[in-house]
C-alpha cells in the first residue's frame, strides 16, 4: 500500500504540519502526564482507524516504558483494571471528543465532570487540545492512506 501523495515531502503539507506539530509540542510540554497523552492518542487513533498513528503512538508509549498489557487493553479500557481513574476519565473524553458526529450532544456533562475531578484547568485545556490535534493527524493520515508499520520511535524528533 502506498500513500496517495508524499504528504511528508510536500511543501504545502509541510507548512500545515509545522503548525499542527507546534500545537502538539505545547500539549506535550504541559503538565498533562505523558502517559495519559499517549493513551489518549492511541484511543483516538483506534477509533478513527488510523493505522499510522496507532503504530506510532503504541511504539512511542512502549519506548517510554508503557507496558504491553496496558497497550493491549486500550481498546477495551472500560473492562480493564489496569488504568487509573484519571486515565479512564481522559480515555472517555477522548472517545466522546473523537466521536462528536456520532453523539447527539457531543461530550456529555458527566464525562466532563469526571475529567475535571482529576485534571486542573491547564491540564483540561491540554486534554481538549490533544484530542483535537490527534484527530487532525488521524484525518490527514486516513485520507492520505498513509501506510503503517514502519515507524521507529523518535523518528520525527
Amino acid at each position: 500500500m502506498d500513500a496517495r501523495i508524499d504528504f511528508f515531502g510536500n511543501s504545502l503539507a509541510g507548512k500545515v504540519l509545522k503548525h499542527i506539530n507546534s500545537a502538539n509540542k505545547v500539549v506535550h510540554d504541559s503538565t498533562l502526564p505523558v502517559t495519559t497523552q499517549e493513551l489518549v492518542k492511541i484511543r483516538a487513533s483506534q477509533i478513527n482507524g488510523c493505522g499510522f498513528c496507532t503504530d506510532m503512538h503504541t511504539k512511542d508509549a512502549t519506548a517510554a516504558g508503557e507496558t504491553q498489557s496496558r497497550l493491549n487493553l486500550v481498546a477495551a479500557w472500560r473492562e480493564a483494571t489496569v488504568f487509573t481513574e484519571a486515565e479512564r476519565a481522559a480515555l472517555e473524553l477522548s472517545e466522546q471528543g473523537s466521536r462528536i458526529a456520532d453523539a447527539a450532544g457531543g461530550v456529555t456533562d458527566a464525562a466532563w465532570a469526571e475529567a475535571a475531578k482529576h485534571y486542573d484547568e491547564d491540564q483540561l485545556a491540554a486534554l481538549i487540545s490533544l484530542i483535537a490535534v490527534i484527530n487532525a493527524y488521524n484525518r490527514i493520515n486516513v485520507i492520505n492512506q498513509q501506510p503503517a508499520g514502519d515507524y521507529q520511535p523518535g523518528q520525527f524528533g
